[in-house]
């Protein structure tokens, strides 16, 4: 794997991209920590820190989810306070609304449907953002009405329309900017850059993960815990081996044999027939069911729980299914991942439209006959898969919120244990692996892996786009450590 990456950067090409991807992700990081005109951002700090050392992380999951998807950027209260989110509820919106509504299923089957989506997608963006951006100046106005958050200081300085109107504009710039990085990405960098920032978003976090466990379990006090130090090691162990197992799901596939009889091709020529393969994966629908299930629990419970009395019998109720102590918050959870993961499976994936294409080609599954028979074939083993994959879906998405609730461990920690985090992450640098392999073995250099699935099978994925010249790169590298080295400078003096 050394030599992979030395390899990397004997291409000038595969250089180029990982140089501009860098470049963009240190842009990304630095615009999160840019405050918002007008708000405190010390006493926030301060007030999180208080409450953190008092009764933990005072947001919880729900704060934990946030910092997926903004960086830490809203508990910053930077200019990507909402970060990629509003995309990402689009886009979500816009892959349902274009698997259920026929209107949109022709358009994106005909050339140029794709792009004329991804215009619908990025105006929804605007007009989501725009209403979050709403939301959140009003929290920032109002922080103890957030549950969480009650005893917050005000941290708005000249609070009143003005501050709405420029909290808001700066808000959707942000995001419409972080959209902008995420395309370049995807176009002159390495991997998808939506993506790419959700996961550098993640692994922010890394650090002072790594630092609250070493407190919480090595040291006691000022003393140093050697039974603690034991348990440290234990869940490094613990983690790597959930890392591979998240692997195994990712990569984890059904192939189906096909057999491809003898035919005529052109004039007078004779296509060899052979046996084939049809992957099938055991999770096919991804990290999307958690999404979707998080989403549902979280944010409308807190919206909910914020607008109704908790003293009341409603609130009483919602309190119970957001709590990850309480035995229904796993039973709702699980019915909404297994209905996403087999809704995603039928809207995404249609075996009768395989079995069409299979006998128009000349392609049979052995012991099933061609047509009907075997989109029923493949429908049955589909959902035996989706059975399984979503099982294993369920137990990982749990397991932060186990170690939380029995391991006495904070979320910020567990949630590199399993969860959305270690799904997106795992997902984003296969993908990445991916691309780089592809491009070492067009251009005669040994990639990453010697055997497996991921070699040399995916020249067809992103970075389309032209890379950026290297005298562009030098002098957005010489722009990016100006702005660093006054940081720092402001920061010391």
């Amino acid at each position: 794997m050394i030599s992979a990456f030395a390899n990397s950067m004997k291409v000038p090409e595969l250089r180029s991209r990982i140089l501009f991807t860098l470049a963009m992700i240190v842009i990304v990081r630095l615009g999160v920590h840019i405050p918002l005109p007008g708000v405190d951002v010390p006493a926030l700090t301060h007030f999180m820190e208080t409450s953190a050392k008092s009764n933990g992380d005072p947001l919880g999951a729900f704060g934990a989810i946030l910092t997926i998807f903004s960086g830490g950027g809203l508990q910053q209260c930077g200019i990507f306070a909402l970060g990629i989110m509003p995309y990402i509820s689009a886009s979500i919106m816009t892959q349902l609304l274009g698997a259920v509504v026929p209107s949109l299923q022709k358009m994106m089957r005909e050339e140029g449907g794709r792009q004329k989506m991804t215009k619908y997608t990025r105006i929804l963006a605007i007009i989501i953002a725009v209403i979050q951006g709403y939301m959140l100046t009003s929290l920032l106005m109002n922080p103890s009405n957030l549950p969480g958050m009650q005893g917050c200081p005000d941290i708005v300085m000249t609070p009143g329309a003005m501050f709405n109107i420029t909290t808001i504009f700066i808000i959707v710039t942000g995001t419409m900017f972080l959209m902008w990085i995420g395309d370049q990405i995807t176009e002159r960098g390495v991997g998808n850059g939506i993506s790419l920032i959700i996961s550098v978003n993640i692994i922010h976090a890394l650090p002072g993960a790594l630092a609250i466990a070493w407190k919480t379990c090595v040291m006691r006090g000022t003393e140093v815990n050697p039974l603690g130090a034991l348990v440290m090691v234990a869940l490094l162990v613990f983690m790597v081996l959930v890392v591979a197992f998240v692997v195994i799901l990712c990569q984890a596939q059904r192939r189906v044999p096909v057999q491809y009889a003898k035919r005529v091709v052109g004039h007078n020529k004779i296509a060899q027939g052979g046996t084939q393969y049809l992957p099938l994966k055991l999770n096919y629908s991804g990290v999307m069911p958690v999404i979707f299930a998080t989403a549902i629990l979280a944010l409308p419970g807190m919206l909910l729980q914020y607008m109704v009395s908790g003293d009341s019998w409603l609130g009483r109720a919602i309190s119970l299914m957001i709590s990850p102590s309480s035995i229904w918050y796993y039973v709702f959870c699980s019915i909404m991942i297994y209905f996403f993961s087999y809704f995603w499976v039928a809207t995404m994936f249609h075996p009768q439209q395989i079995s069409e294409d299979l006998k128009r080609n000349g392609g049979y599954i052995p012991g099933v006959r061609p047509g009907p028979a075997t989109a029923a074939y493949l429908d049955q083993t589909m959902s035996r898969l989706t059975f399984s994959g979503s099982l294993f879906l369920t137990l990982l998405y749990f397991l932060p919120n186990l170690l939380t609730v029995f391991g006495s461990m904070p979320y910020i920690v567990t949630q590199f244990f399993g969860g959305t985090s270690l799904l997106i992450l795992v997902g984003v640098l296969l993908d990445m692996m991916r691309q780089v392999e592809a491009t070492l073995l067009q251009k005669n250099y040994e990639g990453f892996m010697k055997k497996g699935r991921i070699r040399g099978k995916y020249a067809h994925l992103q970075g389309t786009g032209r890379p950026a010249d290297d005298k562009g790169i030098v002098i957005l590298w010489i722009v990016i450590s100006f702005f660093v080295l006054a940081g720092a400078v402001i920061l010391a003096f």
